[in-house]
């Protein structure tokens, strides 16, 4: 598939609108549920202080999905993600509260490719910690 947004409107510099995604505790249960990734350090708070975490914290897969809806949301068509990587820095703790975590989610254009693509460079921070580091999508425009 092809995004809506034409390659040839695209500038190498041009940024996305920014997004920030809540992160609750019930979310991480949902995710589970439909990941079927039951690890307890992802809802069992005392299982997860006892190997070493701070706290309960959020699925790396979790992460990263939210940090590609602000891809798929500007390019309009998700699968025109053709290709999409990240390496996990620091994990999102996700505390027992009603407040949760926030992951605030960044990107621009960092290069035009060949067939119409581009390379789209992401920053996620959650609590001021950078917690996906070389997080690149290549999105095929129009």
């Amino acid at each position: 598939m092809t995004a809506t947004i034409s390659y040839d409107d695209v500038e190498v510099g041009t940024e996305l609108p920014a997004r920030s995604f809540p992160v609750s505790r019930a979310a991480l249960v949902r995710y589970a549920g439909a990941s079927g990734d039951f690890n307890p350090i992802h809802w069992n708070e005392k299982f997860a202080k006892e190997v070493g975490l701070p706290d309960v914290i959020a699925h790396g897969m979790f992460t990263m999905a939210e940090a590609a809806r602000v891809v798929t949301d500007w390019a309009g068509d998700p699968a025109a993600v053709v290709d999409y990587g990240v390496r996990f820095t620091k994990p999102v703790v996700v505390p027992n509260d009603d407040k949760g975590a926030v992951v605030e989610v960044a990107a621009k254009v960092a290069a035009k490719l060949d067939d119409r693509t581009v390379r789209v460079d992401l920053t996620a921070v959650c609590d001021g910690q950078k917690v996906l580091g070389m997080a690149r999508a290549v999105v095929r425009l129009a």
